[in-house]
Formats: structure tokens, C-alpha cells, sequence
């Protein structure tokens, strides 16, 4: 079932925020508190972890929007209620948790409280359980030293319409260790001393080494029609090549150029590097209108570091969790269930497949202080999960 389908609220006056909801009350009251059971997609953190350990998210849109309003997220423990979070209402409305989706193997309820806030009257909203998010559909921890066979490898071949002619995918570039994935850029070994002129707009930028990519997908044998996607990845350092986390369709139908026919490509995160002077994270949906016209629909993530636990913090240094909550009318992107941002364009139709890559377009070759002396670089993501809707 698609998350916007979880959504539940309460209205309730101050003296009844524990007290089941008085109808008659609950229309003339203005407050009101929605709260919605996320998936566990909450984990930063520097070390490599269980994708069981991490965090569901719990979001709450609470009215009136009071940017600073205190709101404490509650969990039920027998008939009584615990404070076990608090944060402040954003601009929006929005209060963002992280929380365990269960105890002793068994899911959770919570809801949210907020309490009378420059006029605002109180309000607590219905229990919410984590219940339909304690199983995911597809999980891969990357244990052992090989990919499991869900996994194959793509664009084995040089590229110039996807501007890759000094680099191509390759298995070597690719290695599982340590409960991760290692996805590399590297020197191609089979074409040392040579080297490649890139080039940006038609234009040299200077000429390097040949390179092989980390480039891995899992077509053909596993897909996924709505629900969400997650990856929970710490990127690779310096700018020349970018990491990717996206989705490609597993299928389309024939004589339509809609997304819901044709599907679309979903880059649930990209990043570019350390010091990008645009913060280095995008977010971008490909698709086709009825035109048969292609459709660009994403931009750089504003206020990147604003994603981030702390100071200390960084795409490169620690592993945070990407995300896309998918429904049949909405994309909605997140990074360790914060939203980032959300849009209603090219929603895809058809089952979708997760890839997971480390590419070095010719564009950006040139970006990378060091040069081909810097390589390799590499992104390690230590686990994947689907939730089917």
C-alpha cells in the first residue's frame, strides 16, 4: 500500500489530548496531526551496520504550521504512552523522527504530541503501528566477498552517446568486502600508457587514463512497483566521477510514450564529489510526454549540508541512507527520512529495477585535483532494500 495511503490524524482540544477524539470538537478545533509509519530508512553512522538495526522514519504534518512548535514522538508501552524523541516543527509543518520499527520482533505503535503553542491549541494525533514496513520485499547486506546472483554488470562497452568514451563498466572494478560493496572508478590495467582525450561541449580538456567503472544492476531479476527504495551509501571523495543510486524499468508497454506505459529512469541520489561548489547531491527524473518528447524534472539538492547529523559529518565520510517513496501519482526523495523533495512528474507506471554505479562521464574527468594519480576512487554501499507497496 502506498505510504500516502498510511496517513492518519487526529483533532483534539487541549484537555483531551489523551482522551479518545470528541467529534464535535475535533471540527471546531484548528489544530490537527497527521502522522505517518515509514520503512527503516534512518542510519548515518561510520562503520558498516545490519540493515535491521536501522531506524524506521516517522513523519508528522501538524496545523497550523508554527516554524519552532515542540513536538514529542510517543510510543505505547501497555496502556500508557513514552516520550522517546522530540524536535521542532519546521516551516512546513513537518516534524521528522527516527525510531525502532520493533521490540523483541514485534512491530510498534506511536503517535505524536504537541502541546498549546502561540495560540495553537494541543494536539495528539491517532497511533500509528510500523506493522506493514517489518518486512521487506528484496535485501542484500553484501556478506561474503562476491555479489549474490541477484546482481549482474552493465555498459561493458565504451559509451560516446552517454559521453564514457575513456571509461566503460567492468567487473574489476567492482568488489564486495567487509560486508559492503566496493563500486570503483580505476585505472583500465589492460590499456596502461595509453590515454584518452576528454572532452566537455565538443572541447579537450586535457588527456588521461583509460578507466573502468563500477556499474552494477539487477535486471532481470529483481524489480519492484511502488513501495520505496533505499541504499544506505557512503560516497566516493573527490569530483571527476559521480555515484549514483537510481532505477531503470524493468518493463513498458508498446505504442505510448506516458511513463506509465514506458516507465522512467528514477536517480534516487547522484553525487559529485567533495567541495562541488552546488553541495555535490542531485535527484533527477527521465521521462517521456505524450509527445514522445524527453522530460528533465530534478536539480541540485539545495542546502545539502542541511542533511547532514553535524559539522563533522559528510557524503564521503560517514554512510547515510538515500531514498525514494514511490505511489502510483508521487515521487518523494529522503535522505535518513528527511525529505528532500518531492515531485508529481514522469511517475513511472511499470516495475522498476535498482542500479548502483560509480561512473567517470568525460565532462568531469578534468574536475579531479590529482588526476589519474588519485585513483582509485570508490563508493561503498552497505546494503539495498526494497519494500513492494
Amino acid at each position: 500500500m502506498p505510504a500516502s495511503l498510511l496517513m492518519v490524524s487526529a483533532t483534539t482540544s487541549a484537555d483531551a489530548a489523551d482522551a479518545p477524539i470528541n467529534t464535535t470538537n475535533a471540527r471546531k478545533a484548528k489544530s490537527k496531526a497527521k502522522l505517518v509509519a515509514l520503512p527503516q530508512i534512518v542510519q548515518q553512522g561510520k562503520k558498516p551496520a545490519s540493515a535491521n538495526s536501522a531506524k524506521a522514519a516517522l513523519t508528522a504534518k501538524i496545523k497550523p504550521a508554527k516554524a519552532g512548535r515542540p513536538v514529542a514522538l510517543q510510543v505505547k508501552k501497555g496502556s500508557k504512552w513514552k516520550t522517546v524523541s522530540k524536535t521542532k516543527l519546521t516551516k512546513k509543518g513537518l516534524a521528522e523522527f527516527g525510531a525502532p520499527i520493533s521490540k523483541r520482533g514485534k512491530a510498534l505503535t506511536y503517535r505524536v504530541s504537541a502541546a498549546r503553542f502561540k495560540g495553537a491549541r494541543a494536539v495528539t494525533s491517532k497511533p500509528e503501528s510500523t506493522e506493514r514496513w517489518m518486512t521487506a520485499s528484496f535485501t542484500d547486506e553484501f556478506s561474503g566477498s562476491a555479489l549474490s546472483s541477484s546482481w549482474n554488470h552493465r555498459g561493458p562497452n565504451y559509451e560516446p552517446s552517454s559521453l564514457r568514451e575513456c571509461s566503460h563498466g567492468d567487473p574489476r572494478a567492482v568488489s564486495v568486502t567487509g560486508g559492503t560493496a566496493r563500486i570503483s572508478v580505476i585505472k583500465d590495467p589492460a590499456r596502461a600508457g595509453e590515454k584518452c582525450v576528454a572532452k566537455k561541449d565538443g572541447k579537450s580538456t586535457g588527456s588521461y587514463a583509460y578507466r573502468l567503472n563500477g556499474h552494477i544492476g539487477t535486471q532481470g531479476n529483481v524489480s519492484m512497483k511502488y513501495g520505496f527504495a533505499a541504499a544506505r551509501i557512503k560516497m566516493h571523495k573527490l569530483r571527476g566521477q559521480h555515484g549514483g543510486f537510481w532505477m531503470q524499468p524493468a518493463t513498458s508497454v508498446a505504442g505510448s510514450f506516458s511513463p506509465k506505459s514506458t516507465g522512467a529512469e528514477i536517480d534516487v541520489i547522484e553525487y559529485f564529489g567533495d567541495k562541488h561548489p552546488q553541495g555535490g547531491l542531485t535527484s533527477f527524473i527521465y521521462s517521456k510526454n505524450s509527445s514522445g518528447k524527453d522530460v528533465k524534472t530534478g536539480s541540485w539538492l539545495k542546502n545539502s549540508s542541511s542533511f547532514l547529523k553535524n559539522r563533522k559529518d559528510g557524503w564521503s565520510k560517514n554512510y547515510h541512507v538515500f531514498s525514494v517513496e514511490w505511489t502510483p501519482s508521487t515521487y518523494v526523495f529522503r535522505i535518513d527520512g528527511k525529505e528532500t523533495w518531492r515531485t508529481k512528474v514522469g511517475v513511472s507506471g511499470q516495475e522498476q529495477f535498482p542500479i548502483l554505479s560509480l561512473l567517470s562521464s568525460d565532462y568531469e574527468i578534468s574536475q579531479m585535483k590529482g588526476g589519474d594519480r588519485k585513483l582509485p576512487q570508490t563508493m561503498s554501499v552497505d546494503w539495498i532494500r526494497l519494500w513492494q507497496a
